[in-house]
Parts: structure tokens; C-alpha cells; sequence
């Protein structure tokens, strides 16, 4: 599973048994977070769990940095079984938003921020996916 956190909208990709691809699953609202997880993790085994970790251009922390630290924390506490991996997210949301227009969507359909948060995500697992495997 991946977390793309966000101050409003978290968005959230999984995987298959396989981890040959992953897919966009939804977005939340980031202050529902935790009790769509808990829901969510009540069904489905999820073994490992990537967070995005924004930097800037210079490697420094980007502004929400400490916000998802948080989270970070939380988050272990509250699925102490389940592992976390922190990756850089840089350039996530751009990606995503290209590959909306490379798909064609419309104006109007870009502009909807939970389906780039949840594209977002998606990308992040796939590139977590990717790196493990070369």
C-alpha cells in the first residue's frame, strides 16, 4: 500500500499478491485517515506500507514535512506489524497530472485533486515496486 498524505486529501494505491502492478484504490479525507485504515486493514492483509516523503529541489523538508512525520508516527503505533517505508515523492503529483492528460482526460476531469492525489499514489508504489526490482 502506498499514502500519498495530504493537509485535506490522502490518496491511496495497493498492489497485487504478485506486486506486479499497482493500482489507485481512493482518496480519503486526510482527518478520515486513520479510520479508513483501520477498516480497510480489517479485510485486507497489507504487509508493507510506503508514505510519501516531499522534499524540495535542495533535498530540504518540504512544509507539510513534519505534519507527515507525524502521521508517520501514528500510523506505526496505531499497525505496529506492518512495515513503513518513507520514499521520495518529488515531482508525484506532476507525473500525475501529466499522465491525466496523456489519457485524455478533460479539462474538467483534471481538475478534480482526489484523483490526482490517488494517480499520485499509485505512481509512488510503482516506483517503490520498480526499485526493488533492479
Amino acid at each position: 500500500m502506498a499514502i500519498d498524505y495530504g493537509g485535506k486529501r490522502t490518496g491511496i494505491a495497493v498492489t497485487d499478491e504478485m506486486q506486479i502492478i499497482a493500482s489507485g484504490l481512493t482518496t480519503v479525507a486526510t482527518k478520515e485517515i486513520f479510520l479508513f485504515l483501520e477498516e480497510y486493514l480489517k479485510t485486507e492483509k497489507v504487509s508493507k506500507i510506503i508514505v510519501g516523503d516531499p522534499k524540495r529541489m535542495n533535498n530540504e523538508a518540504s512544509a507539510i514535512a513534519d505534519e507527515i512525520n507525524k502521521f508517520v508516527e501514528k500510523l506505526a503505533q496505531i499497525f505496529p506489524q506492518i512495515e513503513i517505508v518513507r520514499m521520495d515523492e518529488r515531482f508525484t503529483s506532476k507525473i500525475a497530472f501529466q499522465t491525466m492528460i496523456d489519457s485524455g482526460l478533460k479539462k474538467k476531469q483534471r481538475q478534480n485533486k482526489a484523483l490526482v492525489d490517488e494517480i499520485a499514489a499509485t505512481i509512488l508504489l510503482q516506483d517503490y515496486m520498480n526499485s526493488r526490482r533492479f
